[in-house]
């Protein structure tokens, strides 16, 4: 770990901290909340193994990288130009992509906004979605699974944040990187959202060491959640201003793999969207993994499978 170079540079207005270790071709690699660049340690050190140029930034409004405070400064276009700034000033016409939760999500956009910068993704845990031209990705939602949901319970500014502040960072890190309720996260109005990490029975996994959960905690303790809650916040933003890309297909090389506990796979419509030719018709290079047994944050649980998986794709571009 001491190997991996830390700097900050400025883009798309915006001061961002990424870690760097290796040299060859560059990956970009992109967290999901409540992550950092440090979700992707084991891929990073693998791949600078076999000859790669392994690149993480803290997303924006995430650890070491500026938080604008609106949340209408975390559409998928501004993340997406952080990230093409970020390559711009590097000097990479192109770029690996591996991504996770809400990185995947960034990364799909990247590749129908800029499929120029990318050569191959090897994507995680959340599959390409195209939104109903005709809802609101909030209010469609709401009328999945009510106003209890997660992503519709994160919406108040503040709310979400006061219900983590009840709770120890540490413990707040410990029960999401725990979870194996492939089940969808609803929380009752007048439940407290701190409720979520009051769990009695919790039992933290394996892969999570008491330094990995220190390391977390720190950031977040410094930063708060409001950066990674605001991409929540800008769903119905992102999805206004994605509009003239409606409708296009995926055209680079794409691995996907994703747990078999994970909730984004039980989603209703998910599993047969990936498994009956949607998403093949919507992505037409198409690689599919399902891992059994393995929940959401599949490159921590399994690093060394995951590390596997991108070396052996993106070894064939």
């Amino acid at each position: 770990m001491e190997k991996i170079a830390h700097r900050n540079i400025s883009v798309n207005g915006i001061s961002m901290h990424v870690a760097e270790i290796g040299e060859g071709p560059p990956v970009l690699f992109l967290h999901g909340f409540p992550e950092l660049w440090y979700s992707w340690r084991h891929q990073m050190l693998y791949l600078s193994s076999m000859g790669y140029r392994a690149i993480a930034p803290d997303l924006r409004g995430y650890g070491d990288t500026d938080a604008p405070a609106s949340a209408s400064s975390y559409s998928t276009l501004h993340i997406v130009g952080d990230l093409v700034a970020l390559l711009d000033a590097l000097a990479l016409d192109q770029v690996f992509l591996v991504a996770h939760d809400w990185g995947a999500i960034i990364a799909w956009y990247f590749c129908l906004f800029r499929p120029d910068r990318i050569k191959a993704l090897v994507n995680t845990s959340v599959a390409f979605q195209l939104w109903n031209p005709s809802i609101k990705p909030l209010q469609a939602l709401r009328e999945t699974f009510g106003d209890a949901y997660y992503m519709c319970r994160f919406q108040e500014p503040g709310e979400a944040e006061e219900g983590f502040a009840q709770a120890d960072t540490a413990k707040v890190m410990k029960t999401f990187f725990s979870s194996r309720n492939p089940s969808a996260l609803c929380l009752p109005k007048g439940k407290e959202l701190g409720a979520i990490f009051e769990n009695p029975l919790l039992t933290v996994p394996s892969w999570l060491t008491e330094e990995d959960v220190n390391y977390y905690a720190s950031k977040f303790n410094q930063t708060g959640f409001t950066g990674g809650l605001n991409y929540y916040r800008a769903l119905d933003l992102s999805w206004e201003l994605s509009a003239p890309w409606r409708g296009l297909q995926i055209k680079v090389p794409v691995k996907f793999i994703v747990g078999d506990l994970d909730l984004t796979y039980h989603m209703p419509g998910v599993k047969e969207y990936i498994h009956n030719g949607g998403f093949k018709k919507d992505v037409p290079n198409l690689e599919v993994v399902v891992m059994e047994g393995v929940a959401h944050f599949l490159t921590q649980e399994k690093p060394e499978e995951i590390s596997a998986h991108i070396y052996n794709f993106i070894k064939k571009f």
